[in-house]
């Protein structure tokens, strides 16, 4: 059997272009302009739904004017200067208040306030915020005050 140049040149062609689209991913530059005036609920953490006391809300996150975040991290309320560079996100110099937290929500809030102080690579759609470090991933769903 003999193929033609053009098959030929096709039949190389298509393998290549196939995989080179498989590899191609759309990296949007996430910006402050996007994550700015919005309300994100904590619902999952390292893919598992999270589960809180009754006496505690889920930990939430704002980012507002020049990026200042500011939340809570499961009892405490946190605040901070946003950091945003190449689709990574962190809190820089975060203050917190210092209410004693008795129970689970005392591993949720040192696992949240450390997770928002490092590095994490950012995931954002129209409803979530996907926060990803080395240690944890933390998954936000937009709850904004005013729909």
């Amino acid at each position: 059997m003999k193929l033609s140049s053009k098959a030929l040149l096709a039949a190389i062609s298509l393998p290549v272009l196939l995989s080179a689209c498989a590899g191609y991913q759309d990296k949007t530059e996430i910006t402050a302009d996007v994550l700015q005036h919005h309300h994100w609920q904590l619902t999952h953490i390292d893919g598992q739904p999270l589960v809180m006391d009754e006496h505690y809300d889920a930990p939430r996150l704002e980012f507002g004017e020049k990026m200042m975040a500011s939340g809570n991290a499961g009892c405490n309320n946190f605040f901070g200067q946003a950091e945003l560079k190449d689709n990574k996100l962190r809190i820089e110099r975060m203050g917190m208040t210092m209410k004693m937290c008795i129970g689970d929500v005392m591993d949720t809030e040192q696992l949240v306030s450390q997770s928002l102080s490092d590095w994490n690579d950012v995931t954002l759609t129209e409803e979530t915020l996907t926060l990803k470090n080395q240690a944890h991933t933390l998954t936000f769903t937009l709850n904004d005050w005013v729909k």
